[in-house]
């Protein structure tokens, strides 16, 4: 595991920094599958958990209730993976590569690549039902 310092922590001395946010009912098993299938560097481990993946962060906690600060509001896992209102997006350079890498290293894709004209695609899932997409600009732009 790379120190915080190395690793460019999520806290910008300004402007933003965007990060993703995923409820875990196991937090080291999805650690696992975000640092040994999807490549990224855990630089903090435990609840939360913090991997730095590509130029972006994931950080992975157990759901609970309301806080003072989110009234009302409930984190939990997935409780119907096909029913999605949000779902992290993946760019990469080589979508056949990738797909073929993480798919050795364990990942289940829902099917392969598919040539979508202005872009190639994939769907994955995380340990707990999280969707994922994988794509590649093809630089074919659709007229409309």
């Amino acid at each position: 595991m790379g120190s915080v310092d190395d690793m460019e922590f999520p806290a910008p001395p300004e402007g933003i920094v965007l990060t993703h946010f995923v409820v875990s009912a196991d937090v080291a098993r999805s650690r696992d599958f975000y640092v040994g299938v999807l490549g990224g560097v855990a630089v903090m481990d435990g609840e939360p958990t913090i991997v730095k993946l590509a130029n972006s962060w994931v950080i992975i906690n157990v759901g609970g209730g309301p806080t003072d600060d989110k009234p009302e509001v409930y984190l939990d896992v997935p409780a119907d993976p096909d029913r999605v209102s949000a779902f992290m997006n993946i760019r990469v350079a080589d979508i056949n590569r990738v797909y073929q890498e993480w798919s050795n290293r364990g990942a289940t894709f829902l099917t392969p690549p598919i040539d979508r004209g202005a872009e190639i695609r994939c769907y994955m899932r995380d340990p707990d039902g999280h969707l994922i997409e994988v794509g590649q600009a093809t630089g074919v732009l659709e007229s409309g």
